[in-house]
């Protein structure tokens, strides 16, 4: 029971942390500043909606896809955890991570027809982090050796943190104007910094985990 404890708590604050509904509203009110409420509540919607299936996506068969192209989990769990890391690295220094959005994609983001797709669903709600958290966490949670209960139980919390995550964005984006008036960006850059340096220790947990894992040798065991 503590194991999945554990992974509950692991599983919902590496991927709201990934997906970062403070920051997505932030980007949600500077492309939309010049909409009437009627149209950002339809971006907010949509962007949020093309968010989860893509997420839950990848979540349920992100696997599949990294056994078509070859690559182990142990590889993608690595690459995963430097990738991670140097998001961590950008929050902690307050910078947007190059892995979320660019800022010649904002600017054509502004001149596109909808921008729920892009930049906004995709990488700025579910970019490449988010997708890395959910594909590695899936496979945790169907490597537990556990009761036949607790695996069903640890492989619907995965799905469940995505859909929370993107709810919270969701919520976020539409009542984003009161958000941008109470926030000031020294207490946005604060909680930033502080989801930053949790997500550099989520990002060293699954290196590690993938290196001992790839290399049982290293960590004493038997290869």
């Amino acid at each position: 029971m503590a194991d999945l404890l554990s992974f509950v708590l692991l599983s919902f604050s590496s991927i709201l942390i990934v997906v970062n509904p403070l920051a997505a509203t932030l980007i949600f009110v500077s492309l939309t500043g010049t909409m009437d409420q009627a149209a950002k509540l339809r971006v907010a919607r949509d962007a949020s909606r093309f968010a989860l299936i893509i997420l839950l996506l990848f979540t349920i068969a992100g696997g599949w896809i990294l056994q078509l192209f070859g690559i182990s989990i142990e590889a993608f769990r690595i690459a995963g955890g430097l990738l991670l890391f140097g998001i961590g690295m950008d929050m902690v220094y307050a910078k947007t991570s190059r892995t979320k959005m660019t800022a010649t994609e904002k600017y054509e983001g502004q001149d596109a027809d909808d921008i729920a797709v892009m930049p906004l669903a995709i990488p700025m709600i579910t970019g490449p982090g988010a997708i890395t958290s959910a594909i590695v966490l899936m496979n945790e949670a169907m490597g537990m050796n556990e009761a036949m209960e607790m695996n069903v139980a640890a492989i619907a919390v995965v799905p469940l943190a995505a859909v929370t995550a993107i709810g919270i964005t969701y919520y976020m984006m539409q009542n984003a104007d009161v958000i941008v008036r109470r926030i000031g960006q020294r207490e946005y850059r604060a909680a930033n910094r502080l989801m930053g340096m949790l997500l550099i220790a989520i990002a060293v947990q699954f290196i590690l985990i993938g290196i001992r894992t790839a290399f049982p040798i290293l960590t004493g065991g038997i290869a």
